[in-house]
């Protein structure tokens, strides 16, 4: 039974309040077929099809200051992780490159991934930052984009004070430059951000984005709503994009099955749809709840109930046409 077809089979008081049964039964077949301006402008080819990438991991060379971040609840990520230890897990998952996502929010972080981008072409991209509420956004965005490498900006808008950050005036217009400069928006998020993420991403059609993490659901909790409703709203705006990333650790670390995040991922299915959804490990953040391996077993069964094509949408086609991949 396939994903869509488990959807409709259960009663209608168990979706998501955005799908019906018989929205479940025909979602995929109304998925977006026409690609967003700037985005799906090809694929990077290889023999057979379309490169598989990881779209979300990070590299660091830990420094206790710097990463003040990691606490003690994180201590296993206070050492460095750079290339070469994610080439290998790559190379047993039989994926070929990935999009360094930036951690720090200061330029230096940009060159460092820039350099690393350089020094190792399957690193295919990496999304940078800038300040989007300077008033020498246009500047900063010019400096980015000229980085060979560089493809998106991100804010760590999770860990603003303010609830309704993203709806700032002065916010909201950085990020509305974004496509002047050939870059794209990853918007970092918690569920409790989701009701202003849909004013914001409904005030900016233009701008291509990508929600990072699912959102961060309550997966510890086991509670789909109100997430669920709120990602299928979300979902009605095309410029919006989802990485299937993150998800592990929203659950419980040390206790967590595949079975734990199988209703999550089936409502971003159903929501995105294969042309908008990327395969993103989240490492090394993802090692505080397994490893690589382990991370990645946790989307297969779901590959495994798709078409091939489908497939090859979320494990590269999709993260290859949002980001231009090759195209830079």
């Amino acid at each position: 039974m396939s994903v869509v077809q488990r959807a409709s089979s259960r009663r209608q008081g168990d979706l998501p309040s955005f799908l019906t049964p018989v929205q479940a039964l025909e979602s995929k077949s109304r998925r977006r077929r026409v690609p967003r301006s700037g985005c799906r402008r090809g694929a990077l080819g290889r023999s057979g099809g379309t490169l598989k990438v990881d779209a979300h991991q990070h590299f660091w060379k830990y420094d206790p200051q710097v990463h003040a971040w990691i606490d003690e609840s994180m201590a296993t990520l206070r050492r460095d992780h750079l290339p070469a230890e994610l080439r290998a897990h790559l190379d047993r998952e039989g994926i070929d490159g990935c999009v360094a996502v930036q951690v720090e929010q200061h330029p230096g972080e940009n060159h460092f991934l820039r350099q690393l981008t350089d020094e190792h072409p399957w690193i295919l991209g990496f999304v940078g930052w800038v300040d989007l509420c300077s008033a020498g956004v246009d500047e900063e965005l010019a400096e980015l984009s000229a980085l060979g490498g560089a493809v998106g900006v991100r804010h760590i808008v999770q860990d603003e004070k303010d609830d309704r950050f993203l709806m700032g005036e002065e916010f909201r217009r950085g990020v509305g430059r974004i496509p002047e400069h050939g870059l794209t928006y990853d918007l970092l998020i918690h569920q409790r951000h989701l009701p202003v993420a849909i004013e914001f991403v409904a005030s900016l059609p233009d701008v291509p984005m990508v929600l990072d993490h699912i959102a961060k659901p309550l997966i510890a909790e086991g509670t789909l709503e109100p997430w669920a409703t709120h990602i299928g709203e979300l979902a009605r705006f095309e410029n919006l994009s989802c990485k299937l990333s993150g998800m592990v650790t929203e659950a419980k670390w040390q206790e967590w099955t595949p079975a734990d995040l199988a209703p999550y991922i089936e409502v971003a299915l159903e929501a995105f749809g294969p042309d908008r959804l990327m395969f993103g490990s989240d490492w090394p953040v993802c090692r505080l709840a397994g490893d690589y391996a382990a991370m990645r077993s946790a989307v297969e069964p779901f590959l495994e109930q798709i078409s091939g094509e489908e497939r090859a949408r979320i494990e590269g086609g999709t993260a290859t046409g949002f980001y231009r991949l090759g195209r830079r």
